[in-house]
């Protein structure tokens, strides 16, 4: 999901995300009572893809009906078990059942947009003295289908639960499925990535998040690059990291013994790290299978670039003319 379905804030966003490139046109919409689920919501769907992946993998039936308890999703998605964490995931479900989508993606040429929300509905099951025994979700069509269709599943690094970083968890969605294991990498242009993020700051500092994220270099098998060309055009570039582990190593749906757990492993913590310079001659080649959508910011460039050495960052302010 690399297009902008979350709001990637975490405080509780109200402002609709309205995104339309192309073909595609995407409204997120939030109520006031919960707000718009958040790209940490989204955890929870990436452990209902596991199960219904694993599931289906074993000649078992799946359903869009999903069972479980609250501490089987939570030790999955890397979250402690405490009475905060018991009572922000249930806070999780009523945004993923209270936001509203509107989407042309999947849809058959000059059809409508297919409108659902991210859970149709979610219940608490409770004996007879009024202790928890578990929840019951259901899942919307158009998303137990993206599952089912072996193309549009891509697994992830479990390192991912530990982003703590809104950003940062969207750009290794946006890796994960415009790059994948490819040498060259790929790279976007940063106006069109700010747009494609559906974040609410302005785009200096959208700019300056993603200056600060390349020098911490936090996303795991990736590395993370600021190209400039000779028009002073910038855009993000990456790379699978040489010396990391496998970039498609898979999440398993059981759950592990061990899971790193974003509120103890924090990427904020590690010390400041400049780019080594590097010059490329010419640029990355496109991968036209791999986005169609987002190659024309790439085709259309040609020329040299160079990656940008990345000195300790001023805060963006209204002078500041390039990212």
């Amino acid at each position: 999901m690399a297009y902008p379905f979350f709001s990637l804030a975490k405080t509780p966003r109200l402002q609709p995300i309205d995104f339309r490139s192309g073909p595609v046109v995407i409204r997120v919409e939030a109520v006031p009572e919960h707000g718009m689920a958040t790209i940490w919501d989204a955890d929870v769907l990436i452990w209902a893809a596991s199960q219904i992946v694993e599931a289906r993998d074993q000649g078992l039936a799946t359903s869009r009906l999903m069972t479980a308890t609250p501490y089987e999703i939570l030790r999955f998605i890397g979250r402690r078990s405490s009475v905060r964490d018991y009572v922000r995931i249930k806070a999780a479900f009523d945004r993923l059942q209270s936001t509203t989508i509107a989407t042309s993606i999947r849809q058959a040429e000059g059809r409508r947009l297919h409108r659902f929300s991210w859970l149709n509905e979610w219940t608490e099951r409770l004996d007879r003295a009024g202790r928890p025994l578990g929840v019951e979700l259901i899942l919307p069509d158009w998303f137990y289908g993206a599952v089912l269709d072996e193309r549009l599943v891509l697994t992830i690094d479990r390192t991912y639960f530990a982003l703590t970083s809104g950003l940062e968890r969207w750009l290794y969605r946006l890796v994960r499925k415009h790059g994948g294991r490819q040498a060259q990498g790929w790279r976007f242009d940063l106006v069109h990535l700010h747009q494609k993020s559906g974040a609410l700051s302005p785009f200096k500092r959208f700019a300056f998040e993603l200056r600060e994220i390349v020098r911490r270099q936090p996303l795991p098998g990736y590395q993370l690059f600021i190209e400039v060309d000779a028009a002073r055009r910038f855009f993000l570039a990456f790379e699978p990291a040489q010396s990391a582990a496998p970039v498609d190593g898979l999440v398993p749906s059981g759950t592990p013994a061990r899971v790193l757990s974003g509120t103890t492993l924090s990427c904020h913590q590690e010390p400041e790290r400049g780019l080594t310079p590097r010059v490329a001659t010419q640029i990355r080649r496109a991968n036209l299978d791999s986005n169609k959508e987002s190659n024309p910011y790439v085709l259309r460039r040609s020329g040299r670039l160079s990656r940008a050495r990345l000195s300790p960052s001023p805060r963006p302010s209204d002078e500041d003319g390039a990212p």
